[in-house]
């Protein structure tokens, strides 16, 4: 039976520990900060050992030897495994709030003393240049403002997809939150139709009906839906060719509640027959 190992990498900070325990949870047995020199190794031990799902831990810790990681999955690969890589990502304020809130020190600091805001800024920085190839090669979630349940669900639905084929995660958001840093590209439909100031479909989302037919009503969201699919349509398949394993478009609106959640939900529903799909709601998730 094939090995399915995933790989846990990503900033200091962003809940690498949380995505292990929804990984635990799923049936994987889990390593936290693996030396990238003991990868292979490491595996091959398990995989005489019958293991057959490995999710593994691996950071900035092992600074190293990170260099080692590109050619340490190329040749997993090549032995047959099933490899998945997942970036957990943050942005530098939302870490450096993380740290303030937490009073641990950032790995990369030798220091006894705490580290002063500036020092830790430019230490995060610096990880953040350290761990770029890893960034590039895995699938990135943000979890700036993700609860930890949210970020378990996400990383257990990343998990359950086929690797032999891409996916596609659509994800709605809202402006005044910011952007999700993890989007491969970002549609901007704030210009459309808003139910929010319906009195009767204020309270409601994008999946509920009501607002459905209300936005269905509109050729402008018509024309933004279409033009969105022929964008994709015709750029996936080119990315699909470069063996990318996941590809996010973010929809945002301003509140993430209405405009951009009826998108989400008519984009998968449309390209699920073509591509596995997968729909997040940032705003509406947290609730």
């Amino acid at each position: 039976m094939t090995m399915d190992i995933i790989l846990i990498t990503g900033m200091s900070g962003s809940g690498k520990s949380v995505a292990l325990h929804a990984l635990e949870d799923a049936g994987y047995y889990c390593v936290d900060n693996l030396p990238p020199e003991l990868l292979i190794s490491f595996v091959q031990l398990e995989e005489q050992q019958k293991e057959t799902r490995l999710a593994i831990a691996i950071d900035v810790r092992s600074a190293a030897s990170l260099h080692l990681m590109p050619e340490q999955l190329n040749a997993l690969r090549d032995m047959g495994m099933t490899v998945k890589s997942i970036f957990l990502d943050a942005t530098s304020d939302t870490l450096l709030r993380r740290y303030s809130e937490t009073r641990r020190k950032h790995p990369l600091s030798g220091e006894s003393k705490p580290q002063s805001e500036k020092v830790l800024i430019e230490t995060i920085q610096f990880e953040r240049d350290l761990l770029s190839n890893l960034r590039e090669r895995a699938h990135v979630i943000d979890t700036s403002l993700l609860r930890s349940a949210q970020l378990q669900t996400y990383v257990k639905s990343m998990v359950s997809a086929p690797a032999s084929q891409l996916t596609l995660v659509f994800e709605s958001f809202a402006f005044k939150r910011g952007i999700p840093t993890d989007a491969d590209y970002v549609f901007d439909v704030r210009m459309l139709p808003n139910p929010h100031y319906e009195s009767a479909l204020k309270p409601l989302t994008g999946r509920d009906a009501p607002v459905q037919d209300y936005l269905r009503q509109s050729a402008e969201v018509e024309r933004m839906q279409q033009q969105i699919q022929d964008f994709l349509l015709q750029w996936i398949p080119v990315i699909e060719k470069d063996h990318r394993s996941y590809v996010t478009v973010a929809i945002g609106c301003t509140g993430g509640q209405h405009r951009s959640v009826f998108l989400v939900e008519q984009l998968a529903e449309a390209f699920k027959a073509r591509w596995l799909t997968l729909k997040r709601h940032r705003e509406l998730d947290a609730l």
